[in-house]
Parts: C-alpha cells; structure tokens; sequence
C-alpha cells in the first residue's frame, strides 16, 4: 500500500463546490477532497433518493444529519439515524443507499478498506 503524509490542514467544507450524481429518484450532492488513497466527501442525498447502483466498495459512512437506510444485496436493511457509522470494506457487502427525507452524510473510503485475503 501507498501511503503519503498529510501534513495539517483544516478543510472548509463552505468552500468546496458540489458534483450532482443521479440516483434512481433523487440526487446525491458530493463535496470531495482527495488525498492519494484516500477520499473525504461530505454527501447530500435529497428527499427520495435511491442509489442508482450497488456499491462495493468499502466506505466509513457517519450520519451528520437525517437519517437513510442502507440496503444489502442479500436483501437485509439497516436505518442510520444521526450519530450513527457504519464500516465496510472493499468486495465484502455490496449496498445501496436510500433517503425518504434527506441526509448529510461523511464517508471516507481509500486505499485501507481494500479486502485482504491474509485475514480469512
């Protein structure tokens, strides 16, 4: 794994531009900072979002505010409310998110949430 220093910064999420991305209904607003293996966004889901894929990357996901129901493949769903994260990592659980009412959201994936087959 390649891993860089990252020497102090404080990071103004005001002043960082969103990127729209379509879900099946609705939109995901992302603002993004990116570090070589590593990428911070703050994301948006509005009222009635529905991922328009499944995800199978790993991803660290911490509820700011609202709350959004993550959905696996093999059909089992978990609601997150604010305060809440979950943890995933690389190939392990392919999900879907899903928003009746809107949420804002951290997630910081990268490099570290790569599978390792050494830890079967």
């Amino acid at each position: 794994m390649n891993r860089k220093n990252i020497p102090f910064q404080l990071v103004d999420w005001t002043k960082i531009s969103s990127t729209e991305h379509k879900g099946l209904s609705g939109d995901a607003l992302w603002k993004t900072i990116q570090f070589e293996g590593l990428r911070i966004r703050i994301v948006e889901y509005s009222k009635g979002y529905l991922a328009d894929h499944w995800c199978s990357k790993g991803h660290i996901v911490h509820c700011l505010k609202g709350s959004f129901i993550s959905e696996l493949q093999g059909g089992e769903k978990f609601t997150l409310s604010e305060g809440m994260t979950y943890i995933v990592t690389d190939e392990l659980s392919a999900h879907r998110s899903q928003s009746d009412n809107g949420v804002q959201l951290l997630i910081i994936d990268g490099d570290f949430l790569k599978y390792n087959d050494d830890l079967i």
